[in-house]
């Protein structure tokens, strides 16, 4: 597994995101940056504090269990993208991106990465996140409490295959995290 994926949408935090294209390519790592196509073959997103322009041709929906199981991390990351993404069109259906993520919290062998407002993206599948140790950004501490997470006041907090960074500007905090995990269970396999 040498594949790690991102979600994206609009309203990205550009120094984030680009970060983690590089940072976790210098590991070997394939990045995927996965969204909600909405019908189309690809989108171009705009960051949030740039507007800078980011292409995206992959999709999380529809992926089998299998293709989830090729990834060694998922992050949702800072910025409005999990806002975006925990759009749904039904309201007495869970967001595909959080049902997404609910799949992605079963398979223990997957590091999952939550950094800053990508929090929201949890809050219908609050349940996966109820009793984990994790920080997230000062104006979401209301909501991790609501959603029974066990609050740590740190800048980066690590809790099994859960990582998790207070804000986007600790993504080199949370990266160094996901990669240490990844190694840990590398190691554990061979």
């Amino acid at each position: 597994m040498r594949k790690i994926g991102i979600l994206m949408e609009s309203d990205f935090y550009e120094n984030e995101i680009y970060y983690y294209q590089f940072r976790f390519a210098e590991e070997g790592y394939e990045v995927h940056f996965l969204t909600r196509l909405w019908g189309n073959k690809s989108i171009t997103f705009l960051g949030h504090e740039l507007k800078a322009p980011f292409y995206c041709d992959e999709s999380f929906e529809g992926m089998s269990d299998k293709e989830l199981d090729s990834y060694s991390a998922i992050i949702v990351p800072a910025g409005m993208v999990a806002d975006r993404l925990r759009y749904t069109e039904d309201i007495n259906k869970i967001p595909p991106a959080s049902a997404f993520m609910k799949r992605t919290f079963q398979h223990k062998g997957i590091i999952k990465g939550i950094i800053c407002h990508g929090l929201w993206v949890m809050a219908p599948v609050s349940e996966v996140v109820k009793g984990r140790k994790m920080t997230v950004h000062n104006n979401l501490l209301g909501d991790a409490k609501n959603y029974g997470v066990d609050y740590v006041d740190k800048d980066c907090v690590v809790d099994c295959d859960l990582v998790s960074a207070r804000t986007g500007a600790h993504c080199y905090l949370m990266a160094q995290e996901i990669i240490k995990q990844i190694n840990q269970q590398s190691q554990l396999w061979y």
